[in-house]
């Protein structure tokens, strides 16, 4: 081989060394992009400009919208109220369908990894349409709220007040209505009375399985969550 050829094969030799060190570096990155888990929450949950503080609506079906376009559900609807009203916030729906108190409390901390200047915290409905032990639900919502003021101490906290059909006997109903404005007075917390006002146990207002809200009961819902947030609102 004569030195011209010998000299062109050593610099093709050397770009094939390039390429396949440049392909490998790739490669891993291109592996692990693509074993990524996919969020479980809509993408709004993790993207908001800097300049906005963030209402953040930690809860179960109800808060998702179920049975609706996610436009349709109250923390959309809110959203828009802020809006309208020139409110530099950004209203972020971090609810779940099928959501108790002990599974919420299991993804807490990936919900806070954000900042979140006002959280919005709806469970305990599904606790109670299982009958689980009241002591359960009271110390999970407990436990939530605890690990929201320990993650930020300046977040405010509204907790959304809950109710339930008498199926589990009196004793049960009455009991579990009274865990959200005791939890309220203890930890110094907003309190929605009652997230459904005026919506439970009204057919029109109800999807056909009884429990969850229309586009139109949300509406209402959001009138009952923007009585409380409206004072909030102002001092976050």
């Amino acid at each position: 081989m004569t030195p011209r050829l010998m000299h062109n094969f050593l610099k093709f030799r050397y770009f094939l060394l390039v390429l396949f060190i440049l392909s490998c570096g790739e490669t891993p990155k291109k592996k692990n992009q693509d074993n990524e888990a996919p969020p479980t929450e809509a993408p709004n949950e993790t993207v908001r400009a800097n300049d906005e503080k963030v209402i953040l609506f930690f809860g179960n079906s109800l808060t998702a919208g179920y049975g609706l376009d996610t436009e349709q559900a109250f923390p959309a609807l809110i959203q828009k109220r802020l809006d309208s009203l020139g409110f530099d916030y950004s209203a972020i729906n971090s609810g779940l369908s099928g959501e108790t108190t002990s599974a919420g409390l299991n993804r807490l901390n990936w919900v806070l990894d954000q900042r979140v200047d006002v959280f919005v915290l709806e469970l305990g409905a599904n606790d109670g349409l299982r009958g689980i032990p009241l002591e359960e639900t009271r110390e999970n919502l407990q436990k939530i709220i605890d690990l929201v003021h320990m993650k930020n101490p300046e977040t405010k906290i509204v907790l959304a007040g809950m109710q339930i059909p008498p199926n589990m006997g009196e004793t049960y109903t009455s009991q579990f209505r009274k865990i959200f404005p005791d939890l309220a007075q203890r930890n110094k917390v907003a309190l929605i009375p009652f997230l459904l006002e005026g919506v439970a146990g009204n057919p029109a207002l109800n999807l056909e399985d009884g429990i969850h809200p229309t586009a139109e009961g949300h509406k209402i819902v959001m009138e009952n969550v923007w009585e409380v947030l409206a004072n909030i609102i102002p001092s976050s």
